[in-house]
């Protein structure tokens, strides 16, 4: 065989196999370790932070008219009996109980103060988004030991023109300070059951879904 005939047919080879991989749609990139469907431990998360919208109930023992229930204001802050503007976004439960005692103590001796988050928003920090060819986009509240598969059941799977096994997913690294990619296989988990495309998902991260190009 002439060497000219037998380097085209390697350099057919190679752009055929090329063409086979692109077709399927797999995207390139580090992936997460799989998560169970189950999980086979459940343990608790990262501890809340208040976000705006988060509904409180502010207890103080044996001062019940110095409690509240309370809205988060869009603006961070909150009001209550004897407190004006009190910042809340970004405290821990705890965090906001303390520094309402603080306050509390110029007119009652010793208070005792308690904080219960009865509906949750979260701050951006600690909520999943899902963007792009989903049944619904939208910012879920994380919870402790969510995968992926609870985030894409949240938002209705993924659309008719989803290029599933293309997603990504942003997720920031605190210890690094910048933002890490990783490859998501969406098709395989949402229509094949593939229990290895399943991932855990920590607060903040964000998927993204492209639509295919064919």
């Amino acid at each position: 065989m002439p060497i000219n005939r037998f380097a085209k047919l390697l350099t057919g080879s190679a752009v055929l196999s090329m063409a086979l991989t692109g077709c399927a749609g797999v995207s390139s990139g580090p992936q997460l370790p799989p998560a169970s469907f189950v999980a086979m431990q459940e343990g608790p998360g990262e501890e809340y932070v208040i976000g705006p919208l988060d509904e409180l109930t502010i207890f103080v023992w044996r001062n019940p008219e110095l409690g509240a229930q309370v809205q988060v204001r869009p603006d961070g802050r909150i009001t209550t009996p004897l407190i004006t503007d009190m910042p809340a976004v970004g405290k821990t439960p705890k965090m906001l109980a303390d520094d309402i005692t603080l306050q509390l103590s110029q007119y009652i001796q010793e208070p005792l103060v308690s904080v219960i988050v009865n509906k949750f928003a979260g701050t951006f920090s600690q909520q999943v988004r899902v963007v792009g060819a989903t049944g619904k986009p939208a910012s879920i509240p994380y919870r402790a030991n969510m995968t992926l598969l609870d985030a894409m059941i949240a938002v209705g799977g993924l659309s008719e023109y989803a290029a599933g096994n293309k997603a990504r997913l942003i997720r920031f690294d605190k210890e690094s300070g910048r933002q890490k990619e990783f490859a998501l296989r969406l098709g395989d988990l949402l229509k094949k059951g593939e229990s290895k495309a399943n991932v855990m998902l920590m607060p903040g991260d964000v998927i993204i879904i492209p639509e295919s190009s064919f």
